[in-house]
């Protein structure tokens, strides 16, 4: 049974910073991109980042591009998201993803397992 955890979301305030980690069992981890998507209250899921299996490569949303980073420990089956200068635009609940496509994939259909998502709220 796969299962994605997410966990270090929380309340900061703006120009804080927030790591997010997922960690994932069930599956070979390795073998899966990764990626984060958030959805706000009343909007729908978007996509935030993504890395491939590899770690070679990464891809972000334009909102996020330069204040946030992703990355990943194959060795403890663990997807980062690291989120510096954060604005209250980026409150909402953060979920990460696994994808077996080969490619770096920025739609939800691209990705197999969900994790249940972390709450993350910025104050002005």
């Amino acid at each position: 049974q796969v299962q994605l955890v997410e966990s270090g979301g929380g309340l900061v305030q703006a120009g804080g910073s927030l790591r997010l980690s997922c960690a994932a069992s069930g599956l070979i981890f390795s073998t899966y991109s990764m990626g984060w998507f958030r959805q706000a209250p009343g909007k729908e899921r978007e996509f935030v980042a993504a890395i491939a299996w590899t770690s070679g490569n990464t891809y972000y949303a334009d909102s996020v591009k330069g204040r946030f980073t992703i990355s990943r420990d194959n060795a403890k089956n663990t997807v980062y998201l690291q989120m510096n200068s954060l604005k209250p635009e980026d409150t909402a609940v953060y979920y990460c993803a696994a994808s077996r496509a080969l490619r770096l994939i920025r739609t939800m259909d691209g990705y197999n397992y969900w994790g249940q998502g972390t709450q993350v709220t910025i104050s002005s």
